[in-house]
């Protein structure tokens, strides 16, 4: 049976949240005056969702897509929001049958919002039911089995769905298709993190000084999710070996009993650069070699480690697998010898 939540934008938050969820819902903006960063998005939105309300009906399909940590969850429930609907929320592993989807669709409410989460993981025939539903608010669903099976058409209410994915690739061309809006979320400057953190710290009624803030910046791989949880953590460490305040002092311990280095890099992602340099050669090297010396999976590292790494120019595919620039060696104080910056390697593995 599909999981799902309904999320009230009326309503405060849920008593029953685990703590670390109630926090986390606190530092999520609400409105788009909140959300800092990926202007042309919201601008954008914001067009949609005055055009709509002005004709009184829902906002066209959404599909944000990017990096994970930038916000699409945050930017769902904000389009809700700022429609005044109730938002329903669930992931595509979620969805089990194509029944499970259909109960959800039939149980919306006129101009709801439904966010499926990981989209790209949605079974096909999960799927072939979304396309009349997202067209036609209508869905077709198969009473009994076999020669006295026949098909029962059911309308739906007119709704949203919003869908978030990390691999918009991976997507089938027709679901695809019928989003009538695609936004890709890039990753923030150090600035808007930075901004970020001071926003959060202040709903925390924690004391950041502004030059913890640009440190945090610094070390927060350009991602909110990011940003959020290292002030967390150093807030914690604050609070515990100091007086509350979140100085530099108190941020550079925290980062280093963290081992996050001056890049944002965390242990595992030098574990992978050390990797391709020391045992490859400096590359190129399959996926799955990279996932092995990890102990994870191959769309984790995809899609988690290897997005920024190349964004910060540490890391690039090539036709035969990934290699490790100039600058990841000089990151990692290793120095390059001539055979590894020759493409001789025996790891040809595109995978």
């Amino acid at each position: 049976m599909a999981i799902e939540r309904i999320v009230d934008p009326s309503q405060d938050e849920d008593e029953n949240l685990p703590e670390e969820q109630k926090i986390e819902n606190v530092l999520r903006p609400k409105s788009f005056d909140e959300y800092v960063g990926q202007d042309r998005i919201k601008k954008n939105l914001v067009v949609a969702i005055e055009a709509a309300k002005k004709r009184d009906e829902p906002i066209d399909h959404v599909l944000l897509y990017g990096p994970p940590g930038l916000g699409k969850t945050t930017l769902a429930q904000i389009i809700a929001n700022e429609m005044g609907a109730q938002i329903r929320v669930t992931s595509g592993p979620a969805i089990d049958r194509a029944a499970d989807l259909a109960s959800i669709l039939t149980n919306l409410g006129e101009g709801d919002v439904l966010f499926i989460d990981e989209i790209h993981r949605l079974n096909r025939s999960v799927e072939e039911v979304l396309y009349s539903a997202m067209e036609d608010y209508a869905i077709d669903i198969m009473l009994g089995k076999g020669p006295s099976a026949r098909s029962l058409r059911l309308d739906v209410p007119k709704f949203t769905l919003i869908g978030a994915t990390t691999r918009t690739g991976a997507l089938a061309a027709p679901l695809r298709d019928r989003f009538g809006m695609l936004h890709r979320l890039e990753y923030y400057t150090p600035e808007e993190i930075s901004q970020i953190v001071k926003r959060s710290a202040k709903l925390l009624d924690s004391d950041l000084h502004d030059e913890a803030a640009d440190l945090l910046s610094s070390r927060s791989r350009l991602t909110p999710r990011i940003a959020n949880r290292l002030l967390k953590r150093v807030r914690d460490y604050a609070d515990v070996n100091g007086d509350g305040i979140i100085d530099t002092v108190s941020t550079t311990k925290a980062l280093e009993l963290l081992d996050i280095d001056a890049e944002g890099l965390d242990p595992a992602d030098r574990m992978l650069l050390r990797a391709i340099i020391e045992n490859h050669g400096g590359g190129p090297v399959g996926l799955n070699t990279l996932a092995a010396v990890l102990g994870d999976e191959v769309s984790t590292v995809e899609d988690f480690y290897e997005p920024y790494l190349m964004q910060i120019g540490f890391l690039e595919r090539t036709p035969r697998g990934r290699k490790a620039t100039s600058k990841a060696y000089k990151h990692m104080d290793i120095k390059r010898s001539k055979g590894d910056e020759s493409d001789s390697s025996p790891q040809t593995s595109l995978i």
